[in-house]
């Protein structure tokens, strides 16, 4: 009862015959091709393309086992070779009482992560089924997604200034793991999920709700 109230206090674009575009943002009549502002394609949104944020979303699940199974980085120091996981590094940086690193590194590596496959995976179930969250919070979730998702990639960023900087030969270098490929590639998947996620839809269930 109280999700019928919430939808009915908006005003949707569909129902005033209007439409958005996803690029720019501009309001466009219901029907038109081309964007007035921008000359982009516009097009409705179609629950269908929920498929591709379900395919991006599962292409990033599976890349991101191996980013935490295998090593991040192998380290060598005087011939001698260590390797270190995502998760060992994390407990390294605390046993060396880097709490405020390893907090770092633990958040922007595991929580972020897995909160965004979360929230994307919530997004995509809530246009099809009745949610807790109205459409406003549903919004804002989304955008905050698409925000995180620019600062997702620090930990190879990290990597690939450490093997850039700590080649000495002989006497120590540092060069990434698999798990620095298969972390990045489980990042660009998430943000191609959320970029393949239209808002619109968000709109369209809570007009189907109101009715």
């Amino acid at each position: 009862m109280e999700n019928s109230e919430n939808a009915q206090r908006f005003l949707t674009a569909s129902s005033a015959g209007l439409i958005g575009c996803r690029m720019c943002g501009a309001v466009n009549p219901w029907g038109s091709g081309i964007c007035a502002r921008c000359s982009s394609a516009i097009a409705p949104p179609d629950p269908a393309s929920l498929q591709a944020v379900w395919a991006w979303l599962a292409a990033g699940l599976i890349a991101y086992v191996p980013a935490n199974v295998y090593p991040m980085l192998r380290t060598t120091t005087l011939g001698h070779s260590a390797e270190s996981t995502l998760i060992g590094g994390i407990v390294e940086l605390f046993a060396h009482g880097a709490f405020g690193v390893g907090f770092i590194v633990f958040f922007a590596s595991i929580f972020i992560p897995i909160a965004k496959f979360v929230a994307i995976g919530y997004l995509a179930i809530s246009v099809r089924r009745p949610s807790t969250l109205d459409s406003h919070s549903q919004l804002v979730l989304f955008e905050v997604v698409e925000f995180i998702g620019r600062w997702s990639m620090i930990d190879v960023f990290v990597v690939a200034i450490l093997t850039a900087l700590v080649q000495l030969d002989f006497a120590a270098s540092i060069s990434p793991g698999i798990a620095a490929v298969s972390f990045a590639l489980s990042v660009a998947f998430t943000m191609l999920a959320a970029q393949s996620f239209d808002p619109r839809l968000i709109w369209a269930a809570n007009s189907r709700s109101a009715e």
